[in-house]
């Protein structure tokens, strides 16, 4: 049996060996990572040059990785930044850079530059003065000198925006700012000043336009969002404002403007959302009553207001509700005269009201903002037929009847007109004649408006029972019936009729 110390002594002989081993082992990590972080700028360098932008961001981040003082590496990665269009990425490693090797004039000019296009002009002036005496190349000490002169510059100009800003004096404060972005373009306070100045001139597009790519540049700009949500709000966009102050509470949920604004928002969205949902299943009167709701909910915003009536309008006109929705359309049309929803709402509603004249002329006003709208044509020929048709003979009239009746009122007012004016009831030949003309008008209006096609046809305009009207049609066969001879013979009026 092998004794304890003799193993002992054994093991003891071989730790010098495997401590040369773990050393040998660690030189060779060590190189391998030298070699791999000079393997991964070199695959950077050739990506880059090949425009491949992400694979050589991908190495370069294995470079900085792998060795975190090694400079050019952070430079590499900015260059790439600033080549995909990321210079808040780009800064801080041109920060990085400087700070490893100050004296590296070219990285200290980019971050001035960058520095420049954000607004930070004392920060961009000092990295320039400090190329300036770093002993540059002619070409960074021109552009060092021609960069310092534009900051100076854009600084006198930052000074007289505030002035002319703090007397209120907008539009000279707005052309101001426009020369300052220019060339400051990521300047978040000269956007989101010049976004109050165009609130201030009324014109909310640019005030968007500036208020996003403020909420952009600023990660955390909570007051940007909240504003465009309010404009947004004010504009009468519910959806677009309610997407906006969702970002605000994002950042802060605890933003006490942003939750008070939400909550307000959120519930006009949610009443809007279900008087649309009551329109598609076409229960408009509930719809209507959901929209005054909305008018109630938020009676200081005109937008909305206006809003709110244009869809009852809809509403109503859909709703065969013919005098209500000419009286809100026309609200609506006064404010908002070139609204061409509005337009064919009312159109439909004249129709219905069998103001023909008037529906022909709002349809040929909406046909001017919209000159290809399939439905306002088809609308305009509809109410110059039906107008053409009023001249004529109206069924409807005839049995004294609304356009909206059902079979059973207007067979109910058939029989009783029938037996009014059946000619047996008149012995004076004159009335007679007079009755008997009377009554083929009277059964022909039931024969038209009680037979669902001949119906649909007489609605758009044509009369079925109208030789002229049915050119090129198959006549129906009551018509034909009537027509080359006397259907009451030349004796005592023999003609039968139903009155089912």
């Amino acid at each position: 049996m092998v004794s304890i110390d003799h193993v002992t002594q054994k093991i003891l002989t071989y730790i010098p060996y495997v401590l040369v081993l773990i050393d040998m082992r660690y030189e060779g990590v060590k190189c391998g990572r030298d070699g791999s972080v000079d393997n991964h700028m070199e695959m950077g360098k050739k990506l880059l040059a090949a425009g491949q932008l992400a694979d050589a961001l991908s190495h370069f981040h294995a470079a900085v990785d792998g060795d975190p003082k090694n400079y050019m590496a952070y430079y590499r990665r900015a260059t790439v930044f600033l080549a995909m269009g990321k210079s808040k990425s780009a800064l801080p490693d041109l920060s990085r850079v400087i700070e490893l090797k100050p004296d590296f004039t070219s990285a200290r000019l980019q971050r001035g530059n960058l520095l420049l296009k954000q607004g930070r002009l004392d920060e961009a002036e000092s990295d320039f003065k400090k190329v300036l005496k770093s002993n540059p190349s002619d070409k960074e000490e021109r552009e060092a000198q021609s960069q310092l002169t534009k900051s100076d510059e854009i600084q006198r100009l930052v000074a007289q925006a505030h002035r002319s800003f703090d007397s209120q004096d907008y539009v000279t404060a707005a052309t101001q700012l426009d020369t300052i972005i220019e060339s400051c373009v990521w300047d978040v306070t000269s956007r989101e000043m010049r976004a109050e100045c165009f609130i201030q001139m009324g014109d909310m597009g640019k005030a968007i336009s500036d208020l996003k790519a403020a909420s952009k540049l600023k990660s955390d700009n909570t007051q940007a969002f909240y504003k465009l949500s309010t404009i947004y709000y004010n504009l009468g966009d519910h959806e677009m404002s309610l997407n906006e102050v969702r970002e605000c509470l994002k950042l802060d949920p605890d933003h006490k403007r942003c939750y008070s604004h939400y909550k307000q928002v959120k519930k006009l969205n949610k009443q809007i959302q279900s008087a649309e949902e009551l329109i598609q299943e076409q229960r408009y009167e509930d719809a209507v009553s959901k929209y005054e709701a909305v008018m109630k909910t938020e009676p200081n915003v005109h937008h909305f207001a206006l809003l709110a009536k244009e869809r009852i309008c809809h509403a109503l006109a859909q709703g065969q509700q013919a005098s209500r929705a000419i009286s809100v359309c026309s609200e609506v049309i006064q404010s908002d005269p070139e609204n061409v929803n509005v337009l064919k709402d009312r159109a439909e509603a004249y129709v219905q009201d069998e103001q023909y004249e008037e529906a022909i002329k709002d349809y040929e006003t909406a046909s001017k903002h919209s000159e290809n709208d399939r439905q306002i044509k088809e609308g305009l020929e509809r109410a110059q037929r039906l107008l053409k048709q009023s001249q004529k003979r109206d069924y409807y009239k005839i049995l004294g009847v609304k356009r909206t009746a059902q079979k059973k009122e207007i067979i109910k007012a058939y029989r009783k007109l029938a037996q009014q004016w059946h000619p047996d009831n008149f012995q004076d030949p004159e009335e007679k004649k007079k009755a008997e003309k009377k009554f083929i008008d009277i059964a022909q209006a039931k024969e038209v408006l009680t037979d669902p096609e001949l119906r649909t046809k007489f609605d758009h305009g044509e009369d079925p029972m109208d030789p002229e009207s049915q050119q090129g049609h198959s006549h129906h066969h009551f018509h034909g019936g009537f027509q080359g001879f006397n259907p009451f013979g030349s004796g005592p009026f023999n003609f039968k009729f139903n009155f089912n």
